[in-house]
């Protein structure tokens, strides 16, 4: 039995998912790393300019593909983790007091990129058990 190749939705969904997740973790690991980042070279990924792009970038790119398999799957549960995770992650962007403060603001960079990484996993999985029908809006 042959697999069906991936659709657009389906690799942006894979691809936000990754880069979520591993933003969580890039966000778990920054207060452990700081104190080694001259040694290692590492100061670029750390780097706040670079933490604005990411989060503008998972911004669109999970309100694209979640935004666009709505329209196929109608149900509202990836979404109510995608917004409150970009919500988080845009907090601990622009609210001074929390990124200001190292662990809290790896405390709620990591969890609005796993919010956004979960959210991008649930929108695979609502898209894989999309029925095409009469009722489909596309």
């Amino acid at each position: 039995m042959t697999h069906p190749p991936h659709r657009p939705h389906s690799l942006f969904d894979r691809f936000g998912a990754t880069g979520s997740l591993l933003c969580a973790l890039h966000c778990a690991l920054t207060p452990l790393l700081l104190a080694a980042l001259p040694s290692l070279g590492l100061s670029l990924w750390f780097n706040g300019s670079l933490e604005g792009v990411l989060v503008a970038f998972v911004t669109l790119l999970g309100v694209f593909s979640l935004g666009w398999s709505y329209r196929r799957h109608r149900a509202l549960r990836a979404l109510g983790l995608l917004v409150p995770g970009l919500a988080a992650l845009w907090a601990g962007l622009l609210y001074a007091p929390l990124h200001e403060s190292v662990v809290p603001h790896a405390v709620v960079m990591t969890f609005g990129g796993t919010l956004v990484g979960f959210a991008h996993l649930l929108n695979l999985r609502l898209n894989h058990g999309h029925v095409h029908d009469a009722s489909c809006a596309h």
